[in-house]
């Protein structure tokens, strides 16, 4: 059992005479000082990037199972465990945290043949459960109960599919967070699974004919080696498969195939059932159009497609098509997105139609058919979702809901429906289930279910949005959510939360953890939406993308300044948090100014930019960040790459306290990036006379990237990121 010391560089010396977790115990938070294990450097590694000398001291650490990584594994957590453990309010937060993660939890409703379906989480299940419905407010029972998947929870149903007629599901698994699914099937008449059962699914969801007994799905079929989420290795060369109910996976046809081996299939079959539609896509933007009609065509081996894009430029989303006319939203001509119609008799560009002309400020975010002729649009204004209902026929606007600031967090609604249901959540808010009926007038959205916490009162607290000025000038908004009445004296401490890439959005949404630090800590919680995101379209999304990725750490550092500018907060008293993307977001920012923050929760990062293309699907993340291999990219790469500019504080400041968390089957980032830039933490910081704060990283067993992760794993995690800031930054707990 490897065990460590622990050294007080002060007249007043704290003796250890076990090395047991007892060690962790500090007489004096700023003087405390770690031993890190010894982990092996080889210094003999050295790659040559265009001519540049790089070294890779720690590339072992990319073999998962072997013996020197899961001894480096064993002796990380021996260290960080017992340095959480040793959090005095431990298990009180963590009482805390369970009692008001205790709510009960539900989806929309959604309806499939003459039965809708409902999930629904009692509060503390590991898995929230399927349940079907006869009538809509009628008594449900039992469909699907992925808590009977596995015993500790681990097993998760990832999403489902209906045929038209809704007396088929087919249904995804994953087990421990993996990307990897298996598709199961079931009859919704019978309650009983047939036997058909595909494996090597990743990346796709299934798409079903409408005979109600075939369908398409992609997946890597041809993989070699391990498939558990363990692995690191590629996965290309993905195909579109057609199966047929019945048979066997063996015997399912390869119906769609690309040369390139990055291309990813993403299919759908038009809602009249004649057409299936591709959108190929290579990387995380833009994909290609094509399509197939159906109707003519007997399915025996490659399908005869109509290619209507052929270059990666723009993304082509489809939302219903009358005949051969199409629907799509595109962001093609439109940086924020507008809606089209493209008629695939007749489908060269100029004779595309727009039929919801882009918003020259509001981002269109997703469009849905509903109630035949309509198209449910939400649209992004300043970082807050909007509903609005539109004509499909000439893209008349007919109405928008009124909805207070927030975010849509769920939809349910086909084009044949007269029932739209929509969730709605914000800092303060749980989920709020609406429904609006079209066979009323006036048509409105009406409160259907409402979460109730008893633990919990909204009006203690408050939230606002602020912008402040980045490096460059542009300005950024963020939302600050606090107790009222709060004093800016910069005494109070603050978690700041950013992503900034991928076009991705970061709304107002709940979160129990966040509740839990403001009320006990009396802590303030800020978004900063930097760049690199979707929150005002592809304009924004360039400006953090490629060569341009230097914007979001300016964004983001900037964000602290003006907390601790504005008095909401000081430097010793900022925790900065950020996951997958925005785990590299925080390495970046402590790397660039560790002088201004106290704490950083780095969460499954990208932290290797020089070599993360090389492992399970990072290759697709070239399209916002580019790749080492190319002479001019790897230079703006290196610059940045976390594990790369690791580097000794000027003026004897120090990095802030900082816990890395990555997961064992984590096969979207692999825990390697999190291994590395670990070992180079502690070997380059850790050993500084100066660096009193800790650099630990939580290894996690049997889970992923986050996605399925059951209740009880999620809280404990978020348990123990509170006992860290809580140790680190030495912070008051009211219990």
């Amino acid at each position: 059992m490897f065990m460590f010391k622990l050294f007080i560089k002060s007249r007043n010396i704290f003796t250890v005479s076990k090395f047991s977790k007892s060690a962790i115990l500090l007489s004096n938070r700023e003087k405390m000082t770690f031993r890190y294990p010894d982990v092996k450097r080889d210094n003999t590694l050295i790659d040559n990037y265009h001519g540049i000398a790089v070294a890779d001291p720690y590339r072992w650490l990319e073999t998962p199972d072997s013996e020197e990584t899961i001894d480096f594994i064993t002796k990380q957590n021996a260290i960080t465990s017992p340095f959480i453990n040793s959090c005095q309010y431990k298990a009180s937060i963590n009482r805390q945290l369970t009692k008001l993660w205790n709510y009960p939890k539900v989806s929309p409703p959604y309806r499939h043949g003459d039965k809708f379906y409902q999930f629904k989480n009692s509060g503390l299940q590991n898995q929230s459960v399927m349940y079907v419905f006869d009538e809509l407010n009628g008594e449900g029972r039992v469909f699907l109960d992925p808590n009977t998947f596995s015993e500790d929870g681990t097993v998760a149903l990832t999403h489902t599919s209906f045929t038209l007629d809704g007396k088929t599901v087919a249904y995804g698994v994953s087990e421990s967070g993996s990307d990897w699914i298996e598709i199961r099937f079931r009859s919704t008449v019978t309650g009983v699974d047939y036997p058909d059962i595909l494996r090597k699914v990743k990346y796709s969801f299934l798409s079903w004919a409408h005979d109600h007994s075939s369908c398409f799905y992609a997946a890597y079929l041809d993989q070699e080696g391990r498939t558990d989420g363990s692995e690191t290795d590629s996965s290309t060369n993905q195909k579109l498969y057609y199966h047929r109910l019945g048979t066997l996976q063996s015997e399912d046809i390869v119906v769609v195939e690309f040369e390139d081996p990055e291309i990813r299939s993403q299919t759908v079959v038009s809602d009249c059932g004649g057409y299936l539609v591709l959108t190929p896509v290579k990387g995380c933007k833009n994909n290609l159009l094509y399509v197939c009609n159906l109707k003519d065509t007997a399915i025996t081996g490659k399908l005869p497609v109509t290619r209507i894009v052929t270059e990666f430029k723009s993304d082509f989303e489809y939302i219903a098509n009358n005949g051969s006319k199409f629907i799509f939203m595109t962001n093609h001509g439109a940086p924020n997105y507008h809606i089209i119609e493209i008629d695939f008799e007749n489908h060269s560009e100029e004779n595309w139609r727009v039929i919801v002309p882009e918003h020259p400020k509001d981002v269109l975010d997703w469009a849905k058919p509903i109630n035949t002729n309509f198209i449910v649009t939400c649209y992004i204004r300043d970082v807050k979702d909007t509903l609005s209902l539109y004509a499909m026929n000439d893209g008349s606007k007919f109405m928008e809901f009124k909805l207070d600031v927030g975010s849509i967090s769920g939809f349910s609604g086909k084009r044949e429906h007269t029932l739209m249901f929509f969730g709605f959540t914000s800092f303060l808010t749980p989920t709020v289930i609406y429904i609006v009926d079209f066979t009323k007038f006036p048509i409105k959205a009406v409160k259907w279910y409402e979460t109730v916490l008893p633990d919990f009162d909204p009006s203690k607290f408050e939230s606002h949005q602020v912008f402040y000025n980045s490096l460059d000038g542009t300005r950024i908004p963020m939302f600050i959510v606090n107790k009222k009445g709060l004093k800016l004296d910069g005494n109070s401490p603050c978690l700041l939360y950013g992503y900034g890439g991928f076009n991705v959005t970061v709304g107002p949404t709940f979160s129990a953890s966040r509740i839990i630090f403001m009320d006990k800590f009396d802590g303030i919680f800020a978004v900063a939406n930097i760049r690199g995101g979707g929150e005002y379209g592809e304009k924004w999304h360039n400006a953090g993308r490629f060569e341009n990725k230097q914007n979001v750490f300016d964004d983001f550092n900037r964000a602290a300044c003006y907390l601790i500018e504005k008095k909401y907060t000081s430097s010793n008293k900022l925790t900065i948090q950020g996951g997958s993307n925005g785990g590299l977001l925080v390495a970046a920012c402590i790397n660039q100014s560790p002088e201004l923050y106290g704490c950083a929760l780095c969460l499954v990062g990208v932290l290797d930019m020089l070599r993360y293309h090389k492992f399970t699907i990072g290759y697709a993340w070239k399209s916002d960040y580019g790749c080492s291999d190319d002479p001019e990219q790897f230079q703006y790469l290196h610059a940045y790459s976390p594990l790369h500019n690791v580097r000794k504080p000027i003026e004897n400041a120090q990095y802030p306290a900082t816990l890395l968390l990555t997961a064992d089957h984590d096969d979207r980032v692999v825990p390697l990036h999190s291994y590395k830039f670990i070992a180079e933490l502690q070997y380059k910081i850790g050993r500084l006379y100066d660096q009193k704060n800790p650099l630990l990283i939580r290894i996690d067993t049997k889970s992923g990237h986050g996605v399925g992760k059951p209740t009880c794993k999620v809280i404990e995690e978020q348990t123990e990121m509170l006992c860290f800031m809580q140790k680190s930054l030495n912070l008051t707990y009211t219990n």
